[in-house]
């Protein structure tokens, strides 16, 4: 099997990896993330990774889309496999861009399937899973910026109906700025 050439194909302009002997492109594309803000009675929950990277920092239940899966069945698979939740999706919440590491990430609001009783638990890639306040939110162990953002959009939108989706914010429009590693201690 040949080894792949990095140059640009005629009538693109970006290098392309290509098999010297069919012409094949190997595309680099950003990938997509999927996830949500699951709300109930003012929390919000959460999920302490149990991977890396940033192993446990606390995150939202997010990853990666797979092939197949619509968004929103994406979003509804992750919350079931890192807090073992069973959701219903509100609605979009925020599409952000980290071209930093070739992401695309799409946060919907969304609120357990039961809301009676709210059930979950840590998943294989989570070390604890809990409903928090806003109060009680530890912002210095948040795992990526896009959390923080992804909780600000959802604090400002409030529960009424959701309007478009927010984007990176001015101060990182480009999503290049890394999390600030955790505190001592």
């Amino acid at each position: 099997m040949p080894e792949f050439e990095r140059r640009i194909p005629e009538g693109d302009n970006r290098e392309r990896l290509i098999c010297p002997d069919c012409g094949h492109i190997a595309y680099d594309n950003p990938k997509i993330v999927v996830g949500s803000v699951v709300v109930h009675d003012g929390t919000v929950l959460m999920c302490k990774r149990a991977i890396e990277p940033r192993r446990g920092f606390w995150t939202l239940p997010a990853g990666y889309l797979e092939h197949g899966e619509t968004v929103e069945e994406g979003a509804i698979r992750e919350a079931r496999e890192e807090a073992q939740a069973e959701i219903v999706i509100d609605g979009m919440l925020a599409v952000f861009t980290i071209s930093r590491i070739g992401q695309v990430q799409i946060m919907f609001r969304a609120r357990f399937a039961d809301p009676a009783a709210a059930r979950f638990a840590a998943g294989d890639e989570t070390l604890e899973a809990a409903l928090l306040p806003w109060e009680r939110i530890p912002w210095e162990e948040i795992a990526f910026p896009t959390v923080t953002w992804a909780l600000r959009a959802w604090r400002a939108g409030g529960a009424g109906p959701l309007g478009p989706p927010v984007g990176n914010p001015p101060e990182d429009p480009r999503g290049t700025r890394r999390m600030a590693p955790r505190p001592p201690g």
